[in-house]
């Protein structure tokens, strides 16, 4: 009987549409323990996997006592799952959503303005020269409206002498994160989520936390300043870079938030080349 089940499987392993389904699943589990590793979501995902475990051996030799107690635990897994694993989920969703919609969307280049570039990093080279701390997170396709009704809207243009402005420890408003919408501060005095990452190093305080912390629940990126070494951070997708220069800095903000400019020149040799081949081959 199970030779007759298996030979079934196998026979119908031959259609296209089961190796699609296979390669689904596998890319789908992929997808899944890639995310989750080096997350605390990893560790708990190993404990449902071991109960789990345990009530199939409790099944099997008949353990009653084991069985009954764990008997209702798959009426609940659902619900626990989403529970213990909702940012995991929710990363995990945006992902799928920006990947899925991007191709469907009309990008321009230089959407933000080269002068946003140049107000952040000069504002930010300025507050690590004071060991001043700053944070400020820079919205993307996702928005941020939750943590910007959290704290105190602006919506003003963004300037170098108002993001000093604002994290001068003299003034209210320094305490917290700007978050900036296009060209202007959208809000300042916002308070974000920390991350619960446990392979961070434990020399990261509350505003790295924080930046690393919004990253990953949303796809915005992040410049961190300092307050006790004055170095300056750049976070994207919960990756941080540390101690960067006004260069480096210009150019990590600029490479997050425009897409890849198409290669003109690569473009001109591709097309140089290809008509020399046909001018050899007509020869």
């Amino acid at each position: 009987m199970i030779l007759q089940s298996y030979n079934h499987y196998f026979e119908r392993l031959r259609e296209p549409r089961n190796w699609a389904d296979i390669l689904l699943v596998f890319l789908l589990v992929y997808a899944l323990l890639k995310l989750i590793r080096g997350t605390r979501a990893a560790p708990m995902a190993a404990g449902i996997a071991g109960l789990a475990l345990l009530y199939w051996a409790a099944a099997r030799y008949d353990l009653t006592t084991v069985e009954f107690i764990l008997r209702p635990a798959p009426l609940y897994i659902g619900v626990a799952i989403i529970i213990l694993f909702q940012n995991e989920i929710r990363q995990a969703l945006i992902t799928f959503g920006n990947r899925f919609r991007i191709p469907f969307m009309l990008r321009h280049r230089g959407q933000f303005g080269e002068g946003v570039y140049d107000e952040i990093v000069l504002a930010a080279t300025t507050l690590a020269s004071t060991k001043t701390g700053a944070l400020i997170v820079i919205e993307r396709t996702v928005g941020l409206r939750n943590v910007v009704d959290g704290g105190v809207q602006m919506d003003a243009e963004l300037s170098y002498d108002l993001l000093v402005t604002i994290f001068n420890p003299a003034t209210p408003l320094h305490d917290g994160a700007v978050v900036v919408r296009r060209h202007r501060v959208a809000a300042a005095a916002c308070f974000l989520p920390l991350t619960l990452n446990p392979m961070l190093s434990k020399d990261l305080g509350t505003r790295h936390r924080a930046a690393i912390g919004i990253t990953e629940d949303t796809d915005a990126v992040a410049v961190v300043v300092s307050e006790e070494t004055g170095l300056i951070s750049f976070v994207q997708g919960g990756k941080i870079k540390r101690g960067l220069d006004a260069t480096k800095l210009r150019a990590s903000i600029r490479e997050a938030l425009e897409p890849a400019p198409r290669d003109a020149d690569a473009d001109d040799k591709q097309a140089d080349g290809e008509a020399e081949a046909n001018r050899v081959i007509t020869t």
